[in-house]
């Protein structure tokens, strides 16, 4: 079993540190990096245990098929992953397609 992302997701993840970081939401840059390596690595750990639900059709604009999983972060913040799940030679590929956190999708969900 392997967890991936596309590019978008990738390069929303390096630009989500600078705007975490120029919005206030931490003191340091270097707190801000942290916080988003910990999402990336809870997603890449747990994603596949998670319990997930099918994605709402709003969000098929990143993607048709799709799930969604949620990670709580604090107690205002909780990220959610929009992934698709492929088998390939016998292994099972989650590719997240899309994320954000509730203060942005939650009227979606």
């Amino acid at each position: 079993m392997k967890v991936d992302a596309t590019p978008d997701v990738k390069q929303y993840l390096n630009e989500l540190i600078t705007i975490l970081y120029e919005n206030g939401y931490f003191s340091y840059e270097e707190d801000a990096k942290q916080y988003v390596d910990d999402l990336l690595i809870d997603i890449e750990t747990n994603l596949p245990s998670k319990r997930h639900k099918p994605a709402p059709p709003y969000f098929d604009r990143y993607g048709t098929g799709m799930y969604y999983a949620s990670f709580k972060k604090n107690k205002k913040t909780t990220w959610f992953a929009f992934f698709t799940k492929y088998l390939v030679n016998g292994e099972t590929i989650y590719l997240v397609r899309y994320i954000n956190n509730n203060h942005i999708i939650a009227q979606y969900l």
